[in-house]
């Protein structure tokens, strides 16, 4: 198989689809392996280093594209970039077709066949390919640095001879992959930390990293696949009530929360905002889908009455070196399975989105529908 790999195209992009070590594990399986020049620059690997792994390095896309016949990707490839590739070409990557219709369209168009990784179900056997859940892990560690650093006071606990510091307050809500690793590394940077989910069951993970887990004793929102569901008017009013008073303590709070193909949870309002002590800190890391603070903005930070607020926008790019690491392995991990040629298999009829010139994900389609695209 002709594999290529494209310089991302997406200015914010700094993550590359295979790092030259997981290159070289696609060369030794007998696939023939194309990057394009300079996609590795963020990541500090040369083109040098993937003509070392086996790779063919080709200078323009254009290049790539004519000789390719899976396309690795990040983000999904601009609609022009699409058009150019023969019918039948395979694209594999974090794809976002729910909220990327030229793109999905333009797939339709030139008949491409293409996997969205954020689909694949979330069973047992899918772990090595769950690449949303590899990228969260990168945005849940960087969201607790970027409260630590906002914060204008310590996380841990210092007693010294000049008075004792109290630790920082660090709440938590969501705890899918993203919430757990906030936790985690706050906990480790000396934070006083708890944690919140809609779901019950998170209650013990939550607890298992030594953080308290803050039960709002409301009924459970346990969706498909591990995620919460959406959630009723009543039941977000009343828990904003619920959790106002958290928020109010707490001197950081990162949110996570997330459900796939819909817009973010609403958790924290303005007016929650305005109960918390000048100088506290959100990050919102579901700003690019909605925000899970109605004041957040995706790639900026803002402030209202003394509150800092970071709205995250791509946020696994900002770890690039090991947000690629992860997602190579997932996507060497994919093709392992494609080399297969199993029809049949869950992973694969889980991600693909589009085939032979039409949608056949029934979620995306039902979307792409009810938005007239």
């Amino acid at each position: 198989m002709r594999i290529g790999v494209l310089s991302e195209q997406r200015t914010a992009e700094r993550r590359v689809a295979l790092l030259p070590e997981a290159a070289r594990t696609i060369v030794d399986a007998g696939h023939e392996l194309a990057v394009q020049a300079g996609a590795g620059r963020w990541v500090h690997a040369s083109d040098a280093d993937y003509t070392a792994a086996g790779a063919t390095v080709v200078e323009s896309a254009a290049d790539l594209i004519a000789a390719t016949d899976l396309l690795l990707v990040v983000n999904p490839p601009e609609p022009g970039t699409v058009g150019a590739l023969k019918a039948g070409t395979v694209i594999v990557g974090l794809l976002n077709p729910f909220q990327e219709p030229e793109f999905v369209k333009a797939a339709c168009a030139a008949s491409i066949t293409t996997y969205a990784l954020e689909l694949v179900p979330r069973i047992s056997r899918a772990q090595s390919v769950d690449a949303l859940s590899s990228q969260s892990l990168v945005s849940g560690y960087r969201a607790a640095l970027v409260g630590a650093q906002l914060l204008p006071r310590f996380f841990p606990l210092f007693m010294t001879a000049a008075g004792t510091i109290p630790p920082a307050k660090v709440l938590v809500l969501g705890a899918g992959v993203a919430g757990l690793q906030a936790i985690a590394t706050a906990r480790r940077l000396g934070a006083v930390v708890s944690g919140y989910d809609v779901r019950a069951a998170a209650a013990d993970e939550v607890r298992s990293l030594g953080a308290t887990f803050v039960d709002l004793e409301l009924e459970s929102q346990e969706g498909a696949g591990g995620y919460a569901k959406g959630q009723s008017a009543d039941f977000a009013a009343r828990q904003h009530a619920a959790l106002t008073p958290y928020i109010a303590q707490a001197d950081v709070v990162i949110t996570t929360a997330a459900i796939p193909g819909r817009t973010a949870p609403l958790l924290v309002t303005a007016d929650m905002v305005r109960t918390m002590r000048p100088g506290s800190v959100i990050v919102d890391l579901a700003a690019q889908t909605g925000g899970n603070c109605e004041l957040s903005q995706p790639g900026e930070t803002v402030e209202h009455q003394g509150v800092t607020i970071w709205g995250g926008s791509d946020v696994p790019s900002q770890l690039p070196v090991h947000a690629s690491k992860l997602y190579g392995a997932n996507l060497s991990a994919f093709l392992k399975l494609l080399a297969a040629e199993d029809p049949e298999d869950e992973i694969l009829r889980g991600s693909l989105v589009t085939s032979g010139g039409r949608i056949v994900h029934e979620t995306v389609l039902a979307a792409h529908s009810e938005q007239g695209a």
